[in-house]
């Protein structure tokens, strides 16, 4: 049956403010996801079920036993806005969706039984005081972290390191003992592991069913999240970005009858950026960003081609890779879940 959001444009969705959203969780699919996780947590004798809330993104207060959920999971019509909008939706795929309600409950899981507290949880992951940093230098290839959601997201902080480390212990059929043996994170996986079986007859020593942000408590427009949060994925160039642009390209005047390079870059630019965000983890709103400045420089600085479509498709999605992975080394910032 069509619902009132389903007859909306997306300028009036916009208009919309959060506690006017006539959402809930019950009935839905994003309930199923929710009591598959429970199942989970219940075939691993965990003693601990997380509240769940409606908000406008993932996360997981100190101090509360529960996690939000993103509005636009709760509706169809809003999922097809967040992909307008950022041109990907974090969660919508089934797979996506429970990796991240396990990260959450770890956090949660952590929160209830005080687990940070522990002598062990801080040898084994770090301070869990240390400042939480709005970027983070993740080392793509260190073997201390498990992988669970992109971005190498378990090196944003120690919180994050437990959280990813319970949600790989915690996914049913995670054959993690073999995936990770002779890595540094076994140690945090087994550390993991002997929690839990001590934990498994004890009670929760937080028992706050807090929602913090509710979705009917928000007087924010969707249009002012959105605006928000495009502009926390916006990257700002400088100009020695330019010097890849000149390995693909040329702009020597012998060459200006050649095709244009914005334009062929506009026209593999969904191609290219589904490839690098795949192979990267770095969300979809950012890497769109950098082809953009790509197109509108290559515009600017009037570059041609002068070798075959094949061969600078290849190589553009080299130099996408390369400008990102400079991104990574500079410092990536993603909401904290």
């Amino acid at each position: 049956m069509t619902s009132k959001l389903d007859r909306l444009t997306d300028r009036q969705l916009l208009n919309l403010r959060f506690c006017d959203l006539p959402l809930r969780i019950n009935g839905t699919r994003l309930e199923q996801r929710i009591e598959k996780l429970y199942r989970e947590m219940d075939a691993r004798s965990i003693p601990f079920r997380p509240h769940v809330w409606l908000s406008e993104e993932w996360f997981t207060p100190d101090n509360v036993g529960g996690f939000a959920i993103p509005f636009y999971l709760a509706h169809p019509r809003l999922i097809k806005l967040e992909r307008s909008q950022m041109l990907e939706v974090e969660g919508a795929g089934e797979a996506e969706c429970m990796r991240i309600l396990r990260h959450e409950a770890g956090h949660a899981f952590s929160n209830a039984f005080r687990l940070h507290a522990r002598r062990g949880w801080t040898d084994t992951f770090g301070s869990f005081r240390v400042p939480y940093p709005e970027w983070y230098q993740p080392q793509a290839d260190s073997r201390d972290y498990v992988l669970n959601l992109d971005a190498w997201y378990a090196q944003a902080h120690p919180a994050e390191d437990f959280a990813e480390t319970f949600a790989v212990w915690l996914k049913p059929g995670s054959r993690w003992r073999r995936q990770y043996l002779g890595w540094g994170a076994m140690r945090k996986l087994e550390y993991v592991d002997d929690l839990m079986e001590e934990l498994e007859t004890k009670r929760p020593s937080l028992n706050s069913r807090r929602e913090i942000d509710a979705l009917p408590r928000l007087t924010k427009t969707l249009s002012e999240h959105y605006r928000k949060k495009r502009a926390y994925y916006t990257i700002h160039w400088p100009a020695s970005y330019e010097r890849n642009l000149y390995r693909l390209f040329s702009a020597e005047p012998r060459h200006h009858s050649m095709p244009s390079a914005a334009q062929f870059l506009r026209s593999i630019r969904r191609e290219i950026c589904d490839v690098v965000a795949r192979g990267t983890g770095v969300h979809q709103y950012t890497i769109n960003h950098i082809v953009r400045h790509m197109i509108v420089r290559c515009r600017e600085l009037n570059l041609r081609m002068t070798l075959p479509e094949d061969e600078i498709r290849e190589l553009s999605i080299v130099t996408l890779t390369m400008q990102v992975m400079q991104v990574l080394r500079t410092g990536y910032h993603r909401i904290p879940l």
